[in-house]
């Protein structure tokens, strides 16, 4: 089978990718690096099976090839991190619609199957938990520019629904919640990877707000297999699943765990909100995910839990400083 995945080169895509080429697919890739690396995928180049076009998806003619060659296409191709949403709200508003309405388009005119990821953001502002595939959709106002990207997914999410149920592309919208993983990065607020680096380097781990919030974090290697498991069921096809952990913790419960891990030199503070992000942020208490209905289709279950999911992100540090040392 044909595998296309926008954003390719990107932390999810690129492990994505191992797993699909490991099986016996084809896999083509289309990434711009914005966010994503050239590293993560420097592994591949090597497999004839394999193929990358360093493109943006925003580039007609390329994507239309490359859709065209794809039996399915499984769209990561988005702005992430809450950072890079906060300081660029164009860009991630733009990046994700524009951009998810092309692969849409394109993909419409020969019914190719279409997986489209989404986040646990579009959740927004809910309080019941844990979050169901159809619960409603609590947004912030418009004047905080840190929901410009849920809303920007929940288009995304309708867009892919009308185009199953309005011309019969064969789509499916999957939720993620926190995945983690070795080749994340910290840079665009990714709190795992942050704190990890850290805590290696001995420096302050820096909790955003009073690190009472809990979130759910998911090993990236679940969330793969579940996104091969989804694009090819076709009991998936015009349906939404969340991906996720059921494991809550607190933000700073993981920094001590973090600290723990990477030999306790770092002592952990605190910065608010308004100066981590900007003025009148605003965060999530809990989010956690029900995961019954991937469930029930696919079986999903997470394997590993977050003191392995720590422990793999400290090695992966651990192996790339000896790389570059």
């Amino acid at each position: 089978m044909h595998f296309l995945i926008t954003g390719g080169a990107g932390f999810i895509g690129s492990h994505l990718a191992d797993a699909l080429l490991m099986r016996g697919d084809d896999v083509a890739i289309i990434d711009d690096l914005s966010t994503g690396s050239i590293l993560n995928i420097e592994h591949l180049k090597p497999n004839p099976r394999f193929r990358y076009v360093l493109d943006t998806v925003m580039n007609r003619p390329v994507l239309t090839e490359m859709i065209d060659r794809a039996d399915i296409i499984i769209h990561l191709a988005a702005a992430v991190g809450v950072r890079l949403i906060v300081e660029s709200p164009v860009r991630t508003i733009e990046t994700n619609i524009k951009g998810t309405e092309l692969v849409l388009e394109l993909a419409a005119k020969k019914k190719k199957k279409v997986l489209i990821a989404s986040t646990s953001e579009v959740y927004g502002k809910a309080v019941k938990v844990p979050f169901c595939e159809d619960d409603d959709l609590v947004m912030g106002a418009t004047g905080k520019g840190r929901w410009s990207y849920a809303c920007s997914k929940m288009i995304d999410e309708f867009l892919a629904l009308a185009y199953w149920k309005e011309k019969q592309v064969p789509t499916v919208v999957v939720r993620l919640f926190n995945t983690v993983g070795p080749r994340q990065t910290g840079q665009y607020g990714m709190v795992v990877p942050r704190f990890i680096s850290q805590g290696r380097r001995g420096e302050p781990i820096t909790v955003y707000g009073d690190g009472r919030q809990r979130r759910c974090f998911t090993w990236v290697g679940d969330v793969v297999q579940a996104l091969i498991a989804l694009s090819t069921h076709p009991g998936a096809v015009g349906e939404i699943f969340n991906l996720g952990n059921t494991e809550e913790v607190t933000i700073l419960e993981l920094a001590e765990r973090a600290k723990g891990l990477t030999g306790g030199r770092s002592s952990i503070t605190f910065i608010p909100y308004e100066q981590a992000y900007a003025e009148g942020f605003e965060d999530m208490p809990r989010r956690v995910p029900s995961i019954e209905k991937a469930n029930r289709l696919i079986g999903y279950r997470p394997t590993l839990g977050l003191d392995g999911i720590l422990k793999s992100v400290n090695e992966y540090f651990e192996q790339h400083e000896r790389r570059t040392a």
